[in-house]
């Protein structure tokens, strides 16, 4: 079975900016040949995101809001009108408010609650019924999660109840979209310096114990992750579906 993309077409939710874990996806499966639209959240931020995007030959930039159901109607559809078809979802997509990853858990709002599930869970189930009428050839359906879905991560607090309902969703959504020959999947990274993991405090502690309770000794490099999604958007995979794949340099095995 080959990686190779050539003649796909692939949409990219998430790209915040170079060192964010969506953007490193996004230049994997370009370099294996498929056709890429990368969406933006907004105006405010669309400058830096069309020059970023646009750094890639033939890469087309899309603005679309994942809370608002009217935007994402709208960007499927410029989607079908552009591309006709599509193989290729990555959902790279998690918020919560900052306030609610600096104090206890216990004390997480409800409407922290349900702004980190509607931003990071929901919008999956959102994303991929919009993508899966364009699926006419089956395709494949990628998301992030993180080990503080399973385990305590400290600060982690409400985001961690989220990525847990993230990759319940992953194997609802494999089993109801299988029939149409459509995977779904998710990749559990480890810690990366990304902007939006400089939320969550304590995060270079957790860098330097990753890296001394893994077996490889080290921490992942954001282009590995890339690699790995090219991997499960590929007919390499074609038999994986409803997985959690983990790219953690083997953390996640440790008992301590």
């Amino acid at each position: 079975m080959s990686f190779c993309l050539e003649g796909r077409v692939a949409v990219v939710f998430g790209v915040a900016n170079k060192r964010s874990i969506a953007w490193s996806i996004a230049q994997a499966l370009h370099q294996a040949g498929a056709r890429l639209a990368i969406t933006y959240q907004n105006e405010r931020l669309e400058q830096e995101a069309r020059d970023l995007i646009l750094s890639l030959p033939g890469a087309e930039a899309f603005m679309c809001d994942v809370s608002k159901d009217e935007d994402i109607g709208r960007v499927f559809s410029e989607l079908e009108g552009r591309y006709g078809k599509l193989h290729v979802l990555v959902h790279s997509l998690a918020f919560a408010p900052a306030e609610e990853l600096k104090g206890d858990f216990l004390n997480t709002s409800r409407e922290g609650f349900r702004m980190a599930h509607d931003v990071s869970v929901y919008s999956l189930i959102a994303l991929a019924r919009a993508a899966a009428r364009l699926m006419a050839e089956g395709g494949s359906i990628l998301t992030l999660t993180y080990y503080g879905a399973e385990k305590v991560v400290p600060h982690y607090n409400v985001m961690g109840v989220a990525k847990a309902a993230l990759e319940c969703s992953v194997r609802y959504l494999a089993s109801e979209l299988g029939a149409r020959k459509i995977r779904v999947n998710a990749i559990s990274a480890g810690p990366i310096k990304t902007l939006a993991a400089r939320g969550i405090a304590g995060l270079g502690e957790m860098l330097k114990s990753h890296a001394e309770r893994s077996p490889l000794k080290r921490n992942v490099d954001v282009h590995e992750v890339g690699s790995v999604g090219v991997f499960l958007a590929s007919e390499a995979s074609s038999a994986i579906t409803g997985e959690v794949m983990y790219v953690d340099c083997g953390y996640n095995i440790m008992g301590y």
